[in-house]
């Protein structure tokens, strides 16, 4: 049109492009105006199921709260602690029965033996420190010797009742 020279026609033509630019914008403009409320429609809903969820929840633990009875759940947990106890009672029993039982002079002998390992390894003598020990000066008679062998046995027979009791735990 402007080789025909018609300025006229090509001015209509200008400002129907420049019209259909700006409807362009205004169109991009729209859709994302669109899209920014679309997705605040999808907050909105989002936070309402939340919202319906939580009040959902509120309700069960309502619920839940008024079925529980305190006192009584103490007293089924003292009754549990209280069977577990006398459970564990007998089966301790039980095990120093099957221990009796089926118990070896060679099972003793041999625990003795590591006793007296671990001691070594140590750095205990416990004869050594046993003997040691000073005597009874004789100030308190009842009737027997004062000899150190007696007091010494007892001491080594106490030692060897503390050594089992620490086995058995």
């Amino acid at each position: 049109m402007h080789k025909e020279n018609q300025m006229d026609a090509v001015k209509i033509m200008a400002k129907d492009l420049v019209r259909t630019r700006r409807y362009c914008k205004k169109f991009i403009l729209m859709r994302a105006n669109i899209q920014a409320v679309s997705l605040k429609i999808q907050t909105l809903r989002s936070q309402n199921a939340m919202a319906q969820a939580m009040k959902g929840v509120t309700r069960a633990m309502q619920n839940m709260n008024k079925q529980l009875n305190l006192p009584q759940i103490q007293k089924i947990m003292q009754e549990f602690e209280k069977q577990s106890e006398i459970m564990d009672m007998k089966e301790e029993m039980i095990n120093d029965t099957i221990d009796d039982a089926m118990g070896d002079d060679e099972d003793e002998e041999e625990s003795d033996a590591i006793v007296a390992q671990v001691l070594d390894e140590l750095g205990l003598d416990v004869s050594d420190k046993l003997k040691e020990l000073p005597s009874t000066g004789g100030t308190l008679s009842t009737g027997a010797s004062t000899n150190k062998q007696p007091a010494l046995a007892d001491v080594d027979a106490d030692l060897q009742a503390r050594l089992e009791n620490l086995r058995r735990e």
